[in-house]
């Protein structure tokens, strides 16, 4: 149902004319790579064709500003897989925005959202706070509202996949963990 390519045509039917950018299937790792003397369009290269791959970088192209959309990797560090406690958790806290919005994404063409630490070979946090803190950011960007380019790809997946639109927060359907809603 989730074809890779149907992602790429409604990206580059949304974005290409008025961004100059497109959605690139990887074979390693995602990276943002702003137009240059070698290509005169920006990229989106997501991870082995994977769906959520491209999803969680189209993420973090929306949150990204027009200057941060003018640098590789919209100019953030990326401190990889074996974190500490202390990385992972500034890692989580930028990550907090996209992952809302790729939820978001997610819900708009009918496909499952899995929160991601990306962070199998170091400390770990716990997993069920970082996606309380995804939900509630989703949470309030469904009431405060999206920005221009996210609502626009939202009614485009939600045209394609036949999902309900605008998203509403009943539509998520996640509860925390009873331990955790206690302990928050």
């Amino acid at each position: 149902m989730h074809q890779i390519d149907d992602l790429i045509a409604i990206f580059e039917r949304t974005f290409f004319a008025s961004y100059q950018t497109r959605l690139v299937r990887g074979s390693d790792e995602p990276v943002y790579l702003p137009a240059d003397e070698h290509c005169d369009h920006h990229r989106i290269i997501f991870a082995h064709g994977f769906y959520a791959s491209a999803l969680h970088e189209i993420a973090h192209w929306l949150v990204a500003g027009q200057k941060r959309r003018l640098l590789e990797d919209y100019g953030y560090w990326y401190c990889p897989d074996g974190r500490s406690l202390a990385q992972q958790s500034e890692f989580e806290n930028v990550e907090v925005h996209p992952q809302a919005i790729e939820w978001a994404l997610c819900l708009s063409a009918g496909f499952k959202f899995n929160v991601s630490a990306d962070n199998l070979g170091g400390e770990q946090t716990c997993r069920f706070r970082f996606q309380q803190r995804v939900y509630d950011k989703l949470a309030n960007l469904i009431s405060q509202g999206f920005n221009e380019r996210t609502q626009q790809l939202m009614k485009a997946l939600a045209d394609f996949y036949q999902q309900p639109y605008p998203l509403k927060l009943e539509q998520v359907g996640w509860h925390a963990p009873e331990e955790l809603e206690y302990a928050v």
